[in-house]
């Protein structure tokens, strides 16, 4: 065996390990940014592809939390919680193969994405598609409970040009929580424009902010 052979098997071992140890490293900071509950993308790693998406023209952002889940927290207890959370976020990662959309768990029981949509009618066929995942029951130790979900959808116009993800994000949460108060599955709106005032950065009336009075999810 020639030199350069031997010194190249006898390299082997090395860059084998270090193969492995560069594998291991991006197999940990991938799982870092998923949600261990639901395995969907953390909140920072989904705005991070979310503001990526949202260069395609006709672009979609959701914004959705669900409606019955304090109920089942305090009924059930948050076992049970935490099973509804694990459930939603499989019909979400389901949803969002199908529609290849983006989807993130933003923290609590409340998920967004971004998705890619031809036309109203196709959109409209996404949102009937999700209201029905999301309004299956759910079984909790035997139990069937049906939770459901309140969405708020932005169609971002494609004439707009760049828009600002967290513009987008507190539109679709006015209309999220105006189909809420309504008691209807969905709302859509194409207008950018916020609604609602803001206090300490977040919607007027929404919890976490000085004196919010939103109705219990």
């Amino acid at each position: 065996m020639s030199e350069p052979m031997i010194a190249a098997a006898a390299g082997l071992p090395l860059l084998v390990g270090w193969s492995v140890h560069a594998l291991r490293l991006r197999r940990r900071i991938e799982a870092a940014r998923r949600d261990p509950l639901t395995g969907l993308w953390t909140r920072s790693a989904f705005e991070e592809r979310a503001r990526e998406q949202l260069s395609r023209p006709r672009s979609v952002v959701y914004l959705l939390d669900l409606n019955r889940f304090k109920e089942v927290n305090d009924t059930h207890g948050h076992a049970a919680g935490d099973t509804v959370i694990r459930a939603t976020g499989e019909r979400l990662a389901e949803w969002a193969y199908i529609n290849d959309a983006t989807v993130g768990r933003l923290g609590g029981d409340e998920f967004a994405a971004v998705a890619y949509h031809r036309s109203r009618t196709e959109l409209e066929w996404a949102l009937a598609e999700l209201t029905h995942a999301l309004t299956q029951p759910i079984d909790i130790g035997g139990l069937h409970v049906a939770v459901g979900a309140s969405i708020g959808v932005v169609d971002v116009d494609p004439r707009a040009g760049v828009v600002d993800l967290s513009q987008v994000l507190r539109c679709a949460d006015e209309q999220m929580y105006a189909a809420k108060r309504a008691g209807i599955p969905w709302q859509l709106t194409d207008d950018l424009t916020p609604q609602c005032a803001t206090v300490t950065g977040r919607r007027g009336g929404r919890l976490g902010s000085t004196g919010g009075t939103e109705a219990a999810a």
